[in-house]
């Protein structure tokens, strides 16, 4: 899927941040700010599941029915907090940087392939979660794409999920829609549903931008008000519909 390229190299003029468009600040919530943002403790269920409860007996039970069908779901991400994402933001930045000698502008479009910057990451809420079959025999990243096509060791995850994952409120987060943009295909990220879709609507209340800019985040004077924009548009909001 071809990405538009959607950082300029304009300088951090306008960044004054007015509301963006359509995004009102923050009403209230039974969400609050730190929880959207993943700076709160919250309440995680089962060893090496690590969500909210009803997202975890929700997974408890999808993971029952796939082990019938000799699937293994096995999580290799869940919830991540804020100063997690921030951690891998930076080491990612600065190997693009440093060790790749990418420009900075590069680095943070690469970045942004398949992480999000510390803050907006679905990961802060525990509902979603990154998830493979735990069978297979494998070597390399997990996490390839190219893993769960025909052929590949998590074929029949793949062909399971598609069938099964809805039964239990799990979507897909970023299908392979061709239209949609923001982050790449990810076969391997679901999100439990009646938990995440009332967050991203608290979460949408708030003047996202401004909320990023006032972080202490590498790399945060590329940011223009155009980036943050599109950021938001379309790798926070160009999701699974079932998920809005």
């Amino acid at each position: 899927m071809q990405r538009r390229s959607f950082i300029k190299k304009s300088g951090y003029t306008g960044l004054a941040l007015a509301l963006m468009p359509g995004i009102a600040m923050a009403q209230d919530s039974e969400y609050s700010l730190d929880e959207l943002m993943g700076k709160k403790d919250i309440a995680l269920f089962g060893k090496d599941i690590n969500m909210k409860k009803a997202a975890h007996d929700a997974f408890v039970e999808m993971r029952k029915a796939a082990s019938s069908d000799g699937i293994d779901l096995k999580v290799v991400s869940s919830f991540r907090s804020f100063f997690r994402q921030d951690t891998i933001w930076e080491r990612k930045y600065l190997q693009n940087t440093n060790e790749r000698g990418m420009s900075k502008l590069a680095a943070i479009e690469k970045i942004i392939e398949y992480s999000t910057i510390p803050g907006t990451s679905r990961h802060h809420w525990g509902t979603d979660v990154d998830i493979i079959d735990g069978y297979p025999k494998t070597t390399g990243g997990v996490l390839d794409p190219a893993k769960f096509e025909a052929g590949g060791p998590f074929e029949l995850f793949k062909q399971w999920m598609d069938e099964n994952a809805n039964k239990f409120d799990f979507y897909l987060v970023y299908t392979d829609n061709p239209k949609r943009k923001g982050f790449k295909y990810e076969p391997w990220h679901y999100s439990y549903a009646p938990i995440s879709r009332p967050m991203l609507k608290a979460y949408r209340r708030n003047n996202i931008a401004k909320l990023i800019m006032q972080e202490d985040i590498i790399g945060k004077e590329n940011f223009t008000a155009g980036f943050l924009r599109e950021y938001i548009q379309n790798n926070i909001l160009d999701i699974n519909p079932e998920l809005l």
